[in-house]
């Protein structure tokens, strides 16, 4: 066996482009695959979900939320976890935190809350920050950028 000599199983393809009604020497000629008469033999048949005029599944089923497309998923950490994770004098970026396991997913953005207290002179590198936080880190001898 050779890759140039390899093909799909018998049978198991299909072509999209076959001309249906083209007679019965064709196969498909006559009726074209829709059998004898009733509604989906016509032209016009009933669109996808019609349910003969009962009320259709999706219109019965209760709506709810909405879904705002340009809603931003943030991932949030705390003062906290920083003076945990990271030594005196340490650059803490995006990357630094995916690393220590504090951050698994940055998806849109890291923002740095000020729940806690930190004692470490760090480098804080994260999209968005509270006013708490950036008062800490500061107070503490570090400093901030927003990326």
């Amino acid at each position: 066996m050779e890759l140039s000599n390899l093909r799909p199983a018998e049978g198991s393809t299909k072509r999209d482009d076959f001309r249906r009604g083209r007679g019965h020497g064709s196969g498909n000629g006559k009726t074209a695959g829709k059998g004898h008469k009733g509604q989906k033999a016509r032209s016009g048949a009933p669109r996808i979900g019609f349910e003969g005029g009962q009320m259709p599944l999706y219109r019965r089923i209760p709506k709810k939320g909405f879904k705002c497309p340009s809603h931003k998923d943030i991932v949030s950490i705390n003062l906290s976890a920083l003076e945990e994770k990271f030594d005196d004098g340490a650059t803490v970026d995006i990357e630094a935190l995916i690393g220590s396991g504090l951050v698994k997913n940055p998806k849109d953005g890291v923002k740095i809350l000020g729940n806690g207290d930190i004692t470490k002179k760090l480098t804080v590198k994260a999209n968005a920050f509270s006013a708490s936080a950036v008062e800490k880190i500061e107070k503490a001898g570090g400093s901030t950028e927003v990326i």
